[in-house]
């Protein structure tokens, strides 16, 4: 037991490194974006990623309430 809790929280302290290390990279992104004064240009291209991620995600969730799967929804 004390063998797969030690995994457990080896696996979990990974998980948050990473997650750690994705907010820098994203940050140092941002900043060096806003340096060269084009946040604004890399706004406009990741603006309509970011909507369409959304609203497939509401439509995931919607799905999930109603117990309608994505195979049912297509073909009706």
């Amino acid at each position: 037991m004390e063998t797969y809790l030690n995994l457990m929280l080896i696996r979990f302290g990974v998980v948050v490194g990473g997650l750690v290390v994705l907010a820098l990279l994203v940050f140092a992104i941002a900043v060096t974006l806003k340096r060269k004064g084009r946040l604004d240009e890399a706004r406009q291209y990741a603006d309509p990623v970011v909507k369409a991620g959304l609203r497939a995600a509401a439509r995931r969730l919607e799905g999930g309430k109603n117990g309608a799967s994505w195979s049912r929804r297509q073909d009706g």
